[in-house]
């Protein structure tokens, strides 16, 4: 693990083959818009390049070109700041700063706060294609982690404009959907967009960790997460699942709902959530008894999907689902997923993020999706068993 860390996350250059790649690309593009626009005419290109991407061209990458994320650069930075704390002589604080600084210099332009997002065109719909400079709600609160977690351990304030920067995002580009005397939904990115359940729970997470570390906590803006937290509660189904979002044609799948989850566990550390603990036992329950494949040990892709598709398992799904794991205490599952991950994904030439429908690996060391993810979880896991392990006398 550690080697997988050092080759993946010390490097001056996250540039990264990506599971998007063919749909960034200008015909890809054109492609999902006409999809977008007009399934019946845009379900055969859209197969076509499917097929394409996934049988032929997924280990050549012609017509694709490498990009950096800021989330690959959040997540590098986190990982290391683990490791760093398990062997402080590990020489890893020079790469997050290195991190660090890559995304000060890469934060989206044309917003008030501070924000990163994809980096690249992406087409949501007929109506919506956020330009690569727009920064999201789902993105930024990695950024902010990343940021905070390095002011922690190394005491350096350099990069303390940061939360400030964050906070305005949320509170002044993001926009509320909605909102009622009880609960509110903002938007995925700076425009009124659309309302997405885990874009709502990473608001909640990020505006609570910036409002727990002002110096006198603001009371209005504690009552502005409760909102957000209550939308996120009353969006939860019966079964325990969370639909991705309540508009339109939805799906639930396995990674969106951990994170889902994953944010509230993290909020309610930092403020009281209200039934926060019925309604995480609840969500978690539900991805174990409905998503887990005891065959391979692994989580599906989909409980309810909105479309067809090639794949049968993801690492995103299970990275996140190990670390959900980890969160909760389930050491079982965590102990499950640490070796299965690594029989099915991890081969001599690295890491795989996908296995198809016909068992053949997919998406070789592809950062973003979900290489980053994962070596973030297995180095949370390093972190809790060297600290378990230390004498409680010892400061950790």
């Amino acid at each position: 693990m550690k080697q997988m860390i050092e080759r993946f996350c010390q490097r001056d250059s996250l540039a990264t083959d990506d599971p998007y790649d063919v749909w960034k690309a200008p015909l890809g593009l054109a492609v999902k818009r006409l999809f977008n626009s007009s399934r019946a005419l845009g379900l055969a290109p859209a197969a076509l390049l499917s097929i394409w991407d996934t049988f032929i061209n997924n280990r050549w990458r012609i017509g694709y070109r490498r990009q950096e994320y800021a989330i690959v650069r959040a997540f590098a930075a986190l990982t290391l700041l683990n490791v760093h704390r398990v062997d402080s002589g590990a020489n890893c604080l020079d790469y997050v700063r290195q991190h660090l600084e890559w995304l000060m210099c890469n934060r989206s332009s044309g917003i008030r706060g501070m924000g990163w997002g994809l980096g690249f065109q992406h087409a949501v719909s007929r109506s919506l294609v956020h330009s690569e400079t727009t920064a999201f709600a789902t993105m930024t609160p990695y950024v902010l982690e990343a940021f905070v977690a390095y002011q922690r351990t190394s005491g350096d304030n350099q990069f303390a404009v940061v939360v400030g920067g964050v906070k305005t995002f949320f509170q002044e580009d993001i926009q509320v959907m909605l909102e009622t005397d009880d609960y509110m939904a903002t938007s995925y990115g700076p425009l009124r967009d659309r309302v997405v359940v885990n874009a709502v729970s990473y608001a909640l997470f990020a505006r609570a960790l910036a409002w727990s570390l002002a110096p006198a906590p603001d009371p209005q803006e504690k009552a502005q997460l409760l909102k957000l937290y209550e939308f996120v509660r009353l969006m939860q189904r019966p079964d325990g699942s969370w639909l991705y979002s309540p508009e339109g044609k939805s799906f639930i799948d396995c990674f969106h709902s951990c994170i889902v989850i994953k944010n509230l566990i993290k909020a309610a550390k930092l403020l009281d959530l209200p039934a926060s603990a019925e309604v995480i036992d609840k969500g978690y329950r539900y991805l174990k008894a409905t998503l887990y494949d005891a065959d391979k040990r692994l989580f599906r892709r989909f409980a309810v999907t909105n479309k067809p598709g090639l794949v049968a398992f993801d690492l995103y799904d299970n990275a996140e689902m190990m670390n959900l794991a980890h969160l909760v205490g389930d050491r079982s599952l965590v102990a499950t997923l640490r070796s299965s991950t690594r029989e099915h994904f991890w081969r001599e030439d690295g890491i795989y993020s996908q296995i198809d429908r016909f068992g053949i690996l997919r998406n070789r060391n592809m950062l973003r999706w979900a290489v980053m993810p994962y070596l973030f979880a297995l180095s949370q896991l390093e972190l809790n068993a060297t600290t378990v392990m230390k004498p409680k006398n010892i400061a950790v």
